[in-house]
């Protein structure tokens, strides 16, 4: 049970090939000879068997035999057949290389595998490699080098054709996967197995689409947690929805909200084929993380130049030597070195000289990495240079990149820097934007570890009344919220609003006005204008009743000539808001397909179209997410002391996103959602106009409890935080894991006795590598779920006053199966505090989770010597077995 469950299709003991037979033309298709010559090409340690589904008598003896992987390429009216019979011989996973199969016929294939238990890739696809195993499953060229690096492309012939890079420019392959359309195996399972693959180091993606959002989002993230992921999407297409019906969904397009939800996962995009593979070589070194100061240390000008200016373009910043380290560094250069910005070495600079810039950088805390670019000069040896940062790059700690500009004189030198794994480039731009990707991913490592809850920490909203506003809004068959059912919404989630009341005639405008107080601006109030501005339906700056009076008459008459058909319940007064040098800013929302709901911030106001400035996040927020958010938007230079007017409140921006994450997660029926404008000054922030756009939510996330299924990130489940007694004395909370955790429960696995610990993980180390810490604790709550009880104590400090600290004493985990119906759990107590209940209060309540998600069984492995854990099995009501692949486990298994 620990083996990946497409162990069987990516690492088969055992395969059989359907390909036609070599006589009969008509039976083997464009791929078949290829793929029997790949397949015989190298040596290939499992068994290898080729069969002809036509030949006379082959059928009947295949009760007999057995295969954990078929290989079918055959004419499209062939593959079902041979799926049948790869079923008769109980394969547990099919490759179908088969091409021309339609939708209607690769469904009827996928319900064939789905009966009898076959994982299926293909068809339409060019197959597989695993140089590893030296097995070639594919129609896509020859077999690749053995490396590190996993490729999982969607295009076919872009397979081909990275393979054929791959092998020109000396770069190896774990696994390459080629995922054609329909296929029944998709992206986020073949993601799935190389997170847990021990010899992918880093995977790279080529991607066209996905067909859930929530089941890709997932796995990135688990396959991030464990190692680094680029990616490189085609068809980026522009920003702009005609349909819609805010200005959020106007001017967000789908390949920014991609970007979003890729920074989300942890994962790095690119945009070009070469970078994919440069920026996957860099990560690969794992380097610790680092911010977006580049040194860049050159023996010539107008190469520093160029790096310097790309370096602006991509908006990192130039890492330059603190006014110490220049005055260590100097008198170890030549005399013309220049260090004010560059670090220019000068042409006179030999080996030594670089060397010692490369280490004046690497100790200056104000730089986070370094970027070497040599020129050829007289004198001056290209590969002896190069042997001078390569032997630099065991002492230092931070990322370093090599530029060796030029070709002929220069081959010899980019051949040591490549062998000694420094990434190196043949121009300045490709090396500053490898360190971006390097920057970047460190930053997104960052997003990818947030997990908040759907509801923050701020005084609980009335979810119950923007329902009711909701609801009532739904049964008059509308989907566009007017200004005051808008602003309802909002101050259901303590959204600061500004006072509006709604006139339903001139006087009763101008009585309004008075009471406010002036100046106040005017609105139509109708539910079929979206864009009040567009039909003259809003006046600002209103400084008398008369005033007021008139500019109702006016407008409700303008407004019913320009468009007839609109209702128009009145005209909204609201008084104005503060503006003197407060700064416009909204806050959207537009639902994208597939990713669902998507929080978007930037600078407001009536151009806002024209400004495009736009930044996005994926809910759920926390305080961290909402920061970064503000911060990549353009607007954010303008929130600190700007032109003599005093820094912006952030705090009440932050609340105000976070109060919107909320109305997201709890409100699956918004649609789209303009705030705007949002005036921010030094003493708040309050919204002046919001428009709202619904429609019914799905059955799924409108039943008795909202399980977030409209999110393509689950929030972290709050809800199953209990406390409970310890018997013998004290309390316990158990609640879902979170990253935070990782400190703790390292502090556990120390603590466990040998025993224990080998009951546990069926090994002997002390603790936890680092790698398995992280994927313990940043888990994806969709697909698994860990619970911890944290126990609260009082220990004495050193200086005699107590504490109270906290400890985690037990973990229950369960991951759900392929089958979608089953769950595997497992369970960890410490020794201090066996005996006293925690072990089963942690199993019922993993139980309870499980059942919530729908599942029906949860099975697991226990060591047949471990006989406490199978007393606690037997007393929770688990069945116990025999475990025929091990005799040394017991199988336990109860239904739900």
């Amino acid at each position: 049970m620990d083996k990946h469950y497409l162990t069987p299709l990516f690492s088969p003991e055992s395969i059989v090939v359907f390909a036609g037979h070599a006589d009969d033309p008509a039976s083997q298709t464009p791929h078949a000879k290829t793929l029997q010559a790949a397949l015989r090409a190298q040596r290939y340690s499992g068994t290898l068997q080729f069969l002809d589904i036509q030949t006379s008598g082959t059928l009947a003896d295949l009760a007999q035999a057995r295969a954990d992987l078929a290989i079918i390429a055959l004419p499209p009216h062939s593959v079902a057949a041979a799926l049948e019979a790869a079923a008769r011989m109980a394969c547990r996973a099919a490759l179908v290389i088969s091409t021309g199969i339609g939708a209607d016929a690769s469904a009827e294939l996928e319900r064939i595998a789905r009966r009898e238990g076959i994982h299926l890739l293909g068809p339409n696809c060019l197959g597989f490699q695993r140089p590893p195993l030296q097995l070639n499953a594919s129609a896509a060229g020859p077999l690749a080098r053995n490396g590190s690096l996993a490729l999982v492309s969607q295009s076919g012939a872009l397979t081909s054709s990275m393979l054929d890079w791959a092998s020109k420019n000396a770069v190896g392959f774990s696994s390459v996967v080629s995922l054609g359309r329909h296929t029944s195996v998709e992206i986020a399972q073949v993601l799935d197995f190389l997170a847990n693959d021990a010899r992918t180091h880093s995977i790279i993606v080529y991607l066209e689409g996905i067909s859930s959002a929530r089941r890709f989002m997932s796995a990135l993230r688990s396959a991030a947690t464990a190692k680094p992921v680029v990616v490189l999407k085609a068809g980026r297409k522009p920003a702009g929805n005609e349909a819609a019906q805010t200005h959020s969904g106007s001017i967000v397009g789908s390949d920014e909200v991609f970007d979003a939800a890729l920074r989300r996962a942890g994962a790095v995009r690119v945009r070009s084929f070469v970078e994919l593979f440069s920026a996957a070589k860099c990560l690969a070194s794992r380097y610790r993380p680092v911010g977006r100061r580049l040194a860049i240390v050159t023996n010539g000008g107008g190469p520093g130049v160029l790096a310097a200016d790309w370096v602006n373009e991509i908006s990192l910043q130039l890492g330059k030597l603190s006014p110490d380290s220049i005055q260590a560094l100097a008198p170890r250069l030549p005399e013309l070195a220049s260090l004010s910005d560059l670090i220019d070495v000068s042409e006179e600079a030999g080996p030594e000289h670089f060397r010692a810039a490369i280490e004046a950088a690497d100790k200056d805390g104000g730089i986070d990495g370094v970027l070497a670019i040599c020129s050829p000069k007289p004198g001056v040896e290209p590969a002896a240079v190069a042997r001078a940062l390569i032997e630099a790059k065991r002492t230092i700690g931070k990322p370093l990149l090599a530029c060796w500009m030029g070709d002929a004189s220069v081959g010899e030198a980019r051949e040591l820097l490549n062998e000694a794994s420094v990434p190196s480039f043949r121009t300045p731009e490709a090396a500053v934007g490898a360190f971006g990707n390097i920057a970047t991913f460190y930053q997104n490592q960052l997003l990818l570890q947030q997990t908040p809850p759907p509801l923050s920490t701020l005084a609980k909203p009335d979810i119950e009344g923007a329902r009711l506003v909701i609801e009532s809004v739904l049964a008059e068959r509308r989907h566009v919220l007017t200004e005051m059912e808008s602003k309802a919404l909002l101050s259901s989630f303590h959204i600061p609003v500004t006072e509006t009341l709604v006139a339903r005639s001139a006087s009763e405008a101008m009585l309004i006005a008075s009471q406010l107080g002036f100046p106040v601006a005017l609105k139509i109030d109708s539910p079929d204008i979206s864009h009040k501005s567009d039909v003259q339906g809003v006046v600002l700056n209103v400084m008398n009743g008369a005033g007021a009076r008139d500019t109702y008459l006016d407008m409700v008459e303008r407004v019913a000539r320009l468009q007839p058909a609109a209702r128009i319940n009145g005209v909204t007064v609201q008084k104005m808001a503060r503006t003197r040098r407060g700064r416009e800013i909204y806050v959207g929302l537009v639902t994208d397909d597939p990713f669902g709901p998507v929080i978007v911030f930037g600078a407001g106001g009536t151009m806002i179209e024209l400004i495009g400035d736009r930044a996005m996040e994926l809910p759920p927020l926390n305080q961290f997410l909402a920061r970064r958010l503000i911060e990549r938007s353009r607007i954010a230079e303008t929130l600190a002391v700007w032109r003599g007017a005093a820094a912006v409140d952030m705090e009440a921006l932050d609340r105000i996103l976070l109060r919107v994450s909320e109305m997201v997660c709890e409100l699956p029926q918004l649609r789209e959602m303009d705030i705007n404008p949002i005036i921010v000054d030094e003493s708040g922030a309050v919204a002046v106009d919001a428009r709202i756009v619904i429609h019914n939510a799905p059955q799924a996330v409108t039943g008795p409890r909202n399980n977030y299924s409209h999110l393509a990130i689950l929030p972290y489940p709050a809800r199953y935080e209990q406390v409970w007694p310890l018997r013998g004395g004290g309390h316990y909370t158990v609640r879902p894991i979170h990253p935070d955790d990782a400190v703790m429960l390292q502090d556990l696995v120390q603590h466990l006795s040998p025993q224990s610990r080998y009951f546990r993980f069926v090994s002997s180390f002390a603790e936890l590598p680092p790698s398995m810490l992280a994927r313990f604790t940043l888990i994806d709550y969709d697909r698994e779920m860990a619970l911890v009880a944290v126990f609260k104590e009082r220990r004495a400090a050193p200086d005699g006053e107590m504490l109270e600290t906290e400890r985690i004493v037990g973990v229950s985990r369960c991951i759900t199966n392929p089958d979608q119906s089953s769950c595997e759990f497992s369970l960890v107590v410490a020794d201090d505090v066996n005996g006293k209940g925690l072990g089963s209060r942690l199993m019922e309540s993993i139980m309870d989770v499980a059942r919530e998600k729908g599942l029906k069984e949860i099975v697991g492995l226990v060591l047949a010597n471990n006989a406490g854990m199978l007393k606690l099995m037997k007393a929770l009501g688990f069945t116990v077995k025999r475990f025929a692949e091990d005799p040394d486990f017991r199988l336990v298994s109860r239904a739900l």
